[in-house]
């Protein structure tokens, strides 16, 4: 009985990497209707594996059931963009305090040496496709490293899942393409602060950063 329960989790498990990577692949876009046979064919994954997943997805605000009609993938919309950049202010600003005051000098080094280095590059080549995705992964790593020096698993998890959605966003709305070098300038204004130990300066700057991110999702000026 443990085995299979253990065999069910896992495969669980591999379902929702699997769904999360196409829907951020955009294989699955916001506001598509899927069945769960045709996320079987999407994740290679068994039917019972899937049945098993739904709940969680529908937990998680990733997915909705809609009588007769079938499942639909979250869709972009004002309320998701509103309350996914909210919450994601609300802990980041916790986090980036806490980050402040326990982070090491190397590793705020190494923050800010990953930023330069985007800067020099662009400067170099321009921004190219490449640059444009690692310049994406300093961002979202930046973000990240905030949240887990918390060491909180709670705050990580439910982090994980916002997150998600603030990526879809972006990607339906508001590419990094256009904005490579001005997020890179917000991200070391805010490790200046850092850098200070300034825990209320970092946070003020934090905030204004994602509150500008928020209004270009929202398409405001």
């Amino acid at each position: 009985m443990r085995s299979d329960d253990g065999g069910s989790t896992k495969q669980r498990d591999q379902a929702y990497r699997s769904f999360t990577r196409h829907l951020l692949a955009s294989d699955i876009r916001p506001g598509q209707f899927v069945s769960q046979r045709e996320l079987v064919a999407l994740t290679q994954m068994p039917l019972g594996a899937i049945r098993e997943l739904v709940p969680r997805l529908e937990a998680e605000g990733l997915i909705t059931t809609i009588p007769q009609r079938g499942m639909q993938i979250a869709p972009i919309d004002y309320s998701l963009v509103r309350d996914a950049y909210q919450f994601r202010l609300i802990l980041e600003k916790e986090a980036i305090r806490h980050f402040t005051t326990t982070a090491s000098d190397e590793a705020i080094a190494a923050i800010r040496d990953s930023h330069e280095a985007i800067l020099k590059r662009v400067e170099a080549e321009g921004t190219t496709a490449d640059i444009v995705n690692d310049a994406q992964g300093v961002d979202w790593g930046f973000h990240d490293l905030l949240i887990e020096s918390l060491g909180n698993e709670i705050v990580t998890s439910t982090y994980r899942v916002n997150s998600l959605k603030i990526r879809l966003i972006r990607q339906e709305l508001i590419r990094i393409d256009g904005h490579v070098v001005p997020v890179m300038h917000e991200h070391l204004g805010i490790i200046a602060e850092i850098e200070k130990r300034d825990a209320d300066a970092g946070a003020a700057a934090l905030e204004r950063h994602i509150i500008g991110a928020r209004q270009r999702a929202l398409g405001m000026p």
